[in-house]
């Protein structure tokens, strides 16, 4: 954990008003694409705002237009991710491993604090963006959200995964499968997210029921999401989590991912992911 105050993140907001912390991805013009500086950052917040008396429950949102786009491929594609003197780099499986085993310990602090985290999503959810909206405790979206996983089509698998706890086995493949998207109103009706409302409805959805988790006792709320997800632990999430980052390693020996890295570097990011989207066209998934 860093040991830096809210003033000095460099990639998320914080403050603490009427009983909740709101801590907001705050990297917009990059559509809050999550580095692991931003990772490290939210998960100090999030510890913060699990030890202060003042607040009942988190609010966790992205400024701009989406809530996230994403891991940052600048960060996560390079070819110079090669480490440096007795640090490990991502030459091997388990180095790699290790390395999306350590982004995932930021992203669990979601699941393991004591105090419940309502995700406040907006425009695009994709990839990194579900694998922290989706450890939050509970999801309100906009019903022009999106939430998709697109790497799934040529990068690898999920290096976290509450898809399966959320829409059950066929929902999960069906998106994860395909990398398609589910829109925010269907994603609220197959359980993905506990309500979609009209984005200019969104901040008020979410501050009513913040306004109602301030009135319970924080032991009380502690009790109650502890249990839930003791029940969630007891039908294997917090394993299936370790082995997704596995997966997610195992999945980047594919030959697919090299090609993408290869068009990354021969293209630059943003024409690999367009070349990889492309042949998929309208993935708007419509029940």
């Amino acid at each position: 954990m860093i040991s830096h105050t809210p003033s000095d993140y460099q990639t998320i907001t914080y403050e603490v008003e009427r009983g909740r912390a709101r801590i907001a991805l705050n990297r917009p013009e990059k559509r809050n694409a999550i580095s692991m500086a931003m990772q490290l950052e939210l998960e100090h917040a999030l510890w913060l705002a699990d030890d202060d008396t003042r607040v009942h429950c988190v609010v966790l949102s992205g400024n701009g237009t989406d809530f996230s786009s994403g891991y940052d491929l600048g960060q996560y594609e390079s070819l110079a991710a090669t480490g440096s003197e007795h640090r490990r780099g991502r030459q091997s499986f388990d180095d790699d491993a290790w390395r999306l085993e350590a982004a995932q310990r930021c992203r669990m602090a979601l699941f393991d604090m004591h105090k419940p985290v309502i995700a406040q999503v907006q425009g695009r959810c994709l990839a990194g963006g579900t694998d922290i909206a989706l450890l939050c405790d509970i999801v309100i979206c906009s019903d022009d959200a999106r939430f998709a996983f697109p790497p799934a089509r040529a990068q690898g698998s999920l290096p976290s995964h509450m898809w399966l706890y959320h829409v059950g086995p066929q929902w999960a493949k069906r998106i994860l499968l395909t990398g398609d998207a589910l829109g925010g109103t269907d994603a609220a009706a197959l359980g993905l997210a506990l309500k979609s409302v009209p984005a200019d409805r969104l901040a008020q959805e979410v501050d009513d029921l913040a306004d109602r988790l301030a009135l319970v006792d924080t032991d009380l709320l502690a009790c109650n999401k502890r249990i839930v997800n003791m029940g969630l632990e007891l039908m294997g999430a917090r394993t299936l989590q370790r082995t997704a980052a596995e997966m997610d390693a195992r999945g980047h020996l594919a030959r697919s991912r090299e090609d993408f890295r290869k068009n990354v570097m021969q293209h630059g990011v943003k024409d690999a992911v367009r070349m990889r989207d492309v042949p998929f066209g309208d993935d708007l998934i419509r029940r």
